[in-house]
């Protein structure tokens, strides 16, 4: 009775440890296809951005109010005489100084929507494909990581 017991025990426990197992290489590869997915659309969201503003552009120049590696707030005018201040900076701002000039494309139909002259979504290639890079090398590491910790459970007793 002992035996059967400590069996059915070790069973019990290798059951429950495998769908751990499993669940987790599920949540894993869910982050990581998520993460993907959304450099993504990263990515695709800088190409409408960038289409938006080639399909009715505008030109000017613009002053750097602050600026950062992810964001920069300009300040510029358009034709019409209106100062516009993008409520969410400027697209690629990488390399900008505050009180720097410099030139702006941005769509007549949304002012708002504005970027360096030059830049475009290319861009974003580089950092999005990085992240996901090392999305992928972190996520497989914990993958191979989780089949070598399963393959040192015990099997389950097949006389259980």
């Amino acid at each position: 009775m002992t035996e059967s017991g400590v069996r059915s025990g070790r069973t019990a426990g290798a059951t429950s440890t495998v769908p751990a197992v499993a669940r987790a290489r599920r949540v894993v590869l869910a982050i990581a296809i998520g993460i993907s997915a959304l450099s993504v659309i990263l990515v695709l969201g800088a190409w409408r951005n960038d289409h938006t503003i080639r399909s009715d552009m505008g030109t000017a120049s613009a002053e750097v109010l602050s600026a950062g590696s992810l964001r920069s707030a300009v300040s510029f005018v358009t034709p019409d005489g209106v100062t516009h201040n993008p409520e969410l900076g400027v697209l690629y701002p990488t390399g900008l100084t505050t009180g720097q000039r410099i030139a702006v494309e941005y769509a007549r139909s949304d002012p708002d929507l504005v970027r360096v002259t030059g830049r475009d979504a290319r861009i974003a290639i580089v950092p999005a494909g990085s992240v996901m890079v090392v999305t992928w090398v972190i996520a497989g590491g914990l993958l191979v990581y989780l089949r070598r910790f399963s393959r040192t459970e015990p099997e389950p007793s097949p006389l259980a």
